[in-house]
């Protein structure tokens, strides 16, 4: 149980801006969560939570407490996850991308509650944040999301169609071969490789990433290798057409992706 002085002693620290104080307010709150309940570590998480609306750019010194934060918020058990859901759409984005980042440290556990959050609501803003969280979990289990993802690659949405791009690839890090159907496997490839003529360069580029990171984690056939080593040289502009896509970000990621095939 947490005594009252602690808790106002571990709610002015997290409240400060100067990186010490919050430091040992996020060293109190982790030694109190260790002997509570869910009931009384709820009240513990909102205070940690507080730091999730950190703005990296601005203060750049507190990153590194940031990852502290949500690794504890990690740490409370599996009755954060749907608190964490909830909080997707906190509407500010760097709190979203914390809530991503610490569902994601929650490994297999988080995925079923995201994917029924992902199917509960439309919202492709919503369902992107869904996405990126997923992709945060490095689990094998990730698999039974893979038909979220594929359709997602595939929306009007722009930044729901990114965010699945590139999950495609965070996807294929967890999921060994064996364990990714062949028509999932197929469709993956496939929608990467019509994502790569997107009229938006960022998908383009993170199409090219992931079929890259297809290839390094066994996703591939021979020829598919063969296929995506030639896009690489199309894209880089190192082939007999002496083409190269436009957008430097896109050919860095095909330099990146010859490595892999």
């Amino acid at each position: 149980m947490m005594l009252e002085d602690s808790r106002r002693t571990i709610e002015a620290l997290l409240a400060s801006t100067e990186l010490e104080e919050i430091r040992q307010g996020l060293e109190l709150a982790k030694n109190e969560a260790a002997r509570m309940s869910p009931g009384e570590a709820r009240q513990l998480f909102e205070e940690v939570s507080t730091i999730f609306y950190i703005d990296p750019l601005d203060r750049p010194d507190l990153v590194p407490l940031l990852d502290e934060a949500i690794s504890l918020v990690a740490s409370f058990g599996e009755w954060v996850i749907p608190v964490l859901v909830d909080r997707l759409d906190a509407g500010d984005l760097k709190a979203q991308m914390a809530v991503a980042h610490a569902l994601g440290r929650m490994g297999t556990g988080a995925i079923k509650p995201l994917m029924t959050e992902y199917q509960s609501f439309a919202d492709p803003a919503r369902r992107a944040f869904i996405l990126y969280a997923l992709g945060k979990i490095k689990s094998p289990g990730i698999v039974q999301a893979a038909h979220l993802v594929l359709e997602a690659a595939q929306s009007p949405d722009i930044e729901l169609r990114d965010t699945a791009t590139r999950a495609i690839g965070k996807f294929a890090e967890s999921i060994p071969p064996a364990h990714l159907s062949e028509d999932m496997r197929r469709g993956f490839t496939e929608k990467l490789q019509t994502n790569l003529a997107d009229p938006n360069p960022g998908i383009r580029a993170k199409a090219i990433r992931s079929l890259g990171k297809l290839a390094r984690h066994g996703h591939l056939t021979a020829q598919e290798r063969e296929k995506l080593k030639a896009t690489c040289h199309l894209v880089l502009g190192t082939d007999e057409n002496y083409e190269w896509d436009r957008a430097y970000i896109v050919r860095k990621e095909a330099a990146e992706a010859l490595n892999y095939v």
